[in-house]
């Protein structure tokens, strides 16, 4: 219930702090009190949208601050707009984002303004009046997140098959590719060796050709070069003992023959190795072309290049297989979800079917006692080709005030019908929905005489079970509160402001008597107020 109201520097109120029973409390007050502008600063403090035009004082910040007490406990939201048009939000003290703010308040309280009659036309607000009489709008709310995991599942499906048919069309030339490198077999280092065999095999008869010539002139014509220098070698030792100073030539010569032994060992033995093939070169230089080829056309600069290429196309080629392993897996997850989806759908439609004759009766049966006596109203449920995240159905009031026959309740209600029909409609949401603060803003309109009688008795009613404020312009409505407030305007020094203040006793009697002849509070008026206050259903005068 909504405990306190405290309206700081809100539009034509400086300062206000009152506080409400928690059963059916009235409000009235001229036209042009105020009363839009209590509604105003509370829908404020609830999340409603906010502008620096409210502020009475520019300079000063707007604080509005309501008080609930839910199951026991305190709850406090406050909105404080600044001069700068700068709004904060604020839970039991604890700063909060507007949209939690407004999520908090839609379970504490709901405002039914005039213009909400329109939600009657619309087939959503119908479908949720039935839902709530079946008790299943938590199934309805499982049922939409199912529909969207639904919608969430097949985008990803429809997205993979578009991601799997671009790499179907690029499948072949991708793997055209991969054969290519792969059968290429390339190694790293691979052109810098075959270039330098393509050198000696290009210069390898050349080559053997010098080699023989060298090998040659070390085996002499008539006697080899090794012969020679051991020939020097002797004769050189013959000669070291009476000259020890020829001990080191004999020496060096001795060593030159050595080294020319080996260097003549490895000239031949490489000379005997080297052999010019023109068939080799040949193989070379294709292999080379082959290489130099493929560098060209992936853009590549060494075979290490080639070689990672190689492996990306493969790795491509692997993840289409990974992508048709998940479409798989997704297909599944798709067909799963619809199965639950149908299923939910399914049952939401049973569970309607269920309790349209039901809410049908009651809803007809109470229209009936607001001087419809004539009125039918039936609840239809019309299943759809194709389910959707609130189900499978249409939900169409059907009303007939005078027996001409059924038709859409919003192409055949008139305005005091309309609000006769959703003040019975609010105090079923009210029952099954647990909201503990209703607020009607002249939900009376268009009634009047014995309608407005009974009217104010089954808002009396509702105000046994929750607390219920009720703005209105009906002294038959506004007789039967326990407790009754009035909004004024008056004129002050810094212009025109409105208050509100609880009227009692003759007080009571008085605003009750205006508001039944007007300005001019007569005496008979005055006496009829009286019987109002005395009357059925009212707690208090």
């Amino acid at each position: 219930m909504l405990k306190r109201l405290l309206i700081e520097n809100y539009a034509l109120i400086d300062h206000l702090d009152i506080s409400f029973p928690g059963d059916l409390v009235i409000i009235t007050g001229e036209t042009g009190a105020g009363k839009s502008i209590l509604l105003g600063a509370l829908s404020l403090a609830l999340g409603g949208r906010s502008d620096v035009t409210v502020l009475k004082d520019p300079s000063r910040n707007c604080v509005v601050e309501a008080t609930f007490v839910e199951e026991g406990a305190e709850h406090i939201a406050r909105r404080v707009v600044s001069p700068q048009g700068r709004s904060r939000c604020f839970l039991d003290d604890e700063p909060v984002g507007v949209e939690q703010l407004r999520e908090t308040a839609s379970r504490l309280i709901d405002v039914h303004s005039q213009h909400q009659q329109l939600l009657l036309s619309e087939r959503g607000f119908q479908r949720s009046v039935l839902d709530g009489y079946a008790g299943i709008a938590g199934d309805v709310e499982d049922h939409g997140r199912l529909w969207r995991q639904r919608l969430d599942a097949e985008a990803a499906l429809a997205a993979l098959d578009g991601r799997i048919a671009a790499a179907q069309r690029e499948r072949d030339y991708l793997e055209f590719q991969f054969r290519q490198l792969d059968e290429a077999a390339l190694r790293e280092g691979e052109i810098a060796a075959l270039e330098e065999e393509r050198r000696r095999l290009a210069h390898g008869e050349s080559v053997k050709e010098q080699l023989a010539r060298v090998e040659l002139l070390f085996a002499g014509e008539e006697r080899s070069m090794e012969a020679s220098l051991k020939e020097m070698t002797a004769s050189l030792d013959r000669i070291t003992a009476p000259c020890p100073e020829f001990v080191p030539l004999r020496e060096r010569l001795d060593a030159a023959r050595i080294e020319l032994k080996d260097i003549h060992d490895e000239i031949s033995a490489r000379g005997g190795r080297m052999a010019f093939s023109p068939e080799r070169l040949e193989e070379v230089e294709a292999r080379l072309a082959v290489l130099y080829g493929l560098l060209r056309k992936f853009g590549a600069a060494t075979e290490k290049d080639l070689m990672a290429q190689r492996d990306e196309i493969s790795a491509r080629l692997g993840r289409d297989l990974d992508d048709q392993l998940e479409r798989e897996r997704l297909q599944r997850e798709v067909d799963a979800l619809r199965a639950s989806c149908d299923r939910s759908a399914a049952a939401l439609h049973a569970a309607r079917i269920k309790a349209a004759p039901g809410l049908s009766d009651l809803l007809q049966e109470q229209v009936r006692s607001l001087e419809m006596p004539r009125a039918r109203f039936v609840v239809q449920v019309d299943e759809r080709a194709e389910a959707g995240p609130d189900g499978c159905d249409d939900v169409v009031f059907l009303f007939d005030a005078n027996g001409l026959g059924l038709k859409p309740l919003s192409k055949c209600a008139s305005g005091g019908e309309l609000s006769r029909i959703m003040l019975c409609i609010k105090a079923q949401l009210a029952q099954y929905r647990g909201m503990p603060t209703l607020i009607f803003d002249e939900i009376d309109s268009g009634i009047s005489g014995s309608v407005a009688e009974k009217t104010g008795r089954m808002i009396a009613r509702m105000g046994d079970r929750m607390q219920i404020f009720a703005i209105t312009h009906l002294p038959q409505v506004a007789s039967k509160g326990s407790a009754h407030y009035l909004v004024y305007k008056e004129s002050g020094p810094e212009g025109p402001r409105t208050g509100i203040r609880p009227v009692e006793g003759e007080e009571r009697v008085r605003e009750i008597a205006r508001m039944l002849s007007g300005e001019a509070v007569t005496p008979e008026a005055l006496a009829n107020a009286a019987v109002l206050l005395q009357g059925k259903g009212n707690k208090s005068k």
